[in-house]
């Protein structure tokens, strides 16, 4: 028996990711301008990791609360009261190595072998893995495409749960799509969880990332007391803190105790010198946090226009998130033309057959970049595809 034959079934169904495929397939070129990550091109700003490293060289080095140390929950109380208008005491927040381990926390906590969670798709790839690797079923809702914008569709919704199904994960604004819920959709997709008794999972790591105008419709706008709604967040995206790997759980305070059991078999908590610096992002980070989304604005206009000009993009500009989820003309398989596109124009571009169900025909673009390099992969991209 090889190796590979002795391993336990649920981690050889662990998924290789189609992005890192494309990303490894091209890592290190020169020229490349790399637009397949979900991040921004900033380090973290020192106002941020200078409190974090002060932290380290006073000592702060010891095992600490397993929930997050106390002065950063305390932050994200403060945070939620500012940007969501929510009034949550610190007994709700969880303090996790990462925005996916506060995927896969929640999951753990929320599902057993044999059950059924069931989110929108196309989805960032890590949300059906987690599942499948708690011994959950991924049962993929895609959402409508027509118009070159992206809905949700609550028939499919309702008619996708079965006894089995425990959860509803909805991630708005969306990671691919850029679609972002109206407050009317969430309180449809909560009627629906309530009708059927299901949790839902909620991934609002690209609020502020909206579009219109101020931050995006949250389930806390429409939620009520004891209504079953667990957040999944990460400092990736608003900080540029993506290599901390520090997120965070909001719960109800009655299933702490299970979330910090979790954590403690897991990872233990976080390094105290890490939250240090994520307690300065929250209360001292609005003015980055506002430059990082006019930044993404900027771009996004500017690389959606260039490749809508080609007459040959279906995709409108997203109404929140990162990206820019692209429709190509005469494009039938988007993990070859990832790879060809890399070298005929060393974009770096993720296939759309990396998110799942949906997403086949499409291509994920970046753009929370520097403008000149968004600029100049949106020429090189639209000069491919008229050339096509």
């Amino acid at each position: 028996m090889s190796f590979i034959e002795s391993l336990s079934p649920r981690s050889l169904r662990a998924p290789e990711s189609g992005i890192v495929e494309v990303v490894n397939y091209a890592r290190g070129r020169e020229g490349l301008i790399p637009l397949w990550v979900g991040e921004g091109d900033l380090p973290t700003p020192d106002f941020i990791a200078r409190p974090a490293a002060d932290a380290l060289l006073r000592g702060e080095t010891f095992y600490t609360w397993q929930r997050g140390i106390p002065e950063l929950r305390a932050a994200l109380s403060r945070y939620y009261a500012r940007r969501f208008g929510a009034a949550l005491p610190d007994e709700h927040f969880y303090v996790v190595g990462s925005g996916m381990q506060a995927i896969k926390l929640a999951i753990e906590a929320l599902v057993s072998p044999g059950d059924d969670m069931v989110y929108l798709t196309p989805a960032w790839p890590n949300f059906a893995a987690a599942a499948e690797l708690s011994g959950a079923t991924p049962v993929a809702v895609p959402l409508v495409f027509a118009g070159g914008r992206w809905q949700v569709d609550l028939d499919r919704v309702e008619a996708a749960i079965t006894p089995k199904t425990r959860v509803l994960f909805v991630n708005t604004p969306s990671n691919p799509t850029g679609w972002t819920a109206t407050r009317k959709d969430l309180a449809n997709l909560l009627a629906i969880a309530r009708r059927h008794g299901l949790w839902i999972m909620a991934d609002e790591i690209y609020a502020l990332y909206h579009y219109a105008g101020g931050r995006a419709s949250s389930f806390l706008d429409v939620m009520e007391e004891g209504d079953k709604v667990v957040f999944v967040n990460s400092f990736s995206k608003n900080w540029s803190m993506t290599g901390w790997r520090v997120g965070w759980i909001v719960a109800p305070p009655e299933i702490g105790q299970v979330l910090e059991n979790l954590i403690q078999y897991s990872t233990s908590g976080v390094p105290q010198f890490l939250q240090q610096g994520a307690i300065v992002a929250l209360d001292e980070g609005d003015a980055f946090v506002q430059a990082n989304i006019d930044k993404a604005t900027t771009n996004r206009d500017v690389f959606c226009d260039a490749l809508i000009a080609t007459n040959r993009v279906e995709t409108l500009k997203p109404d929140g998130a990162l990206y820019a989820f692209l429709k190509i003309d005469g494009m039938t398989d988007s993990r070859l033309a990832a790879l060809d596109i890399v070298d005929r124009t060393n974009v770096g571009l993720a296939p759309g057959t990396a998110f799942g169900p949906g997403g086949e025909l499409f291509m994920r673009a970046c753009f929370l970049r520097d403008p000149g390099q968004v600029a100049e992969a949106a020429d090189r991209l639209a000069r491919y595809i008229a050339a096509r």
